[in-house]
């Protein structure tokens, strides 16, 4: 794939692509491959991100999906949107760690947008981010996205991951449309 390569495609996420789904965001988020690129959480977390039960789940829940971004054929990227409330909770925005730095991201999250426009009646768009990564909160800041001022304590979840620091909270960031 080129650098500024235009032949993505998006498209909402069956069962079938769960396993692919759930290494993608782990190899994102966690791990030795997750330094690969600029959105690592492996200095911060220890573990995994998410599993399959956690993927199925946010498949069979009303007013959710995950959209999936494939390059010849290959999954590049995906993010997960839930709606209520004239609102979208975007989450679990990963692309693959190799392909961080070629623009994917931001038309991941342009198709993530467009997406909840035209599937719901939405007037604004939120997402929770670990307060301590500004690079990522500027990178959203870029795409005019707000900082609310909201801070929630970061979830904890054993089972699958550990704190490596302490303190870890989130910030709500915010787009109104």
């Amino acid at each position: 794939m080129t650098r500024h390569s235009k032949n993505l495609a998006f498209a909402i996420a069956q069962t079938a692509d769960i396993e692919q789904i759930v290494d993608l965001i782990n190899s994102a988020y966690r791990g030795e491959t997750s330094r690969l690129g600029w959105t690592t959480e492996a200095n911060l977390l220890a573990g995994r991100r998410t599993d399959s039960a956690e993927i199925l789940g946010l498949m069979q829940q009303a007013d959710s999906r995950l959209l999936l971004c494939r390059a010849d054929g290959w999954l590049m990227g995906t993010a997960h949107l839930h709606y209520a409330n004239q609102q979208v909770q975007i989450g679990m925005l990963a692309v693959r760690p190799s392909a961080q730095g070629m623009g994917i991201g931001k038309q991941l999250l342009l198709a993530v947008e467009t997406h909840a426009q035209q599937s719901w009646p939405v007037r604004r768009l939120v997402m929770a981010v670990i307060s301590s990564r500004q690079e990522l909160i500027e990178f959203y800041q870029r795409r005019g996205y707000r900082r609310t001022g909201i801070h929630k304590p970061f979830p904890l979840n054993p089972a699958l991951w550990t704190p490596r620091v302490e303190g870890l909270s989130l910030e709500i960031l915010e787009k109104q449309l």
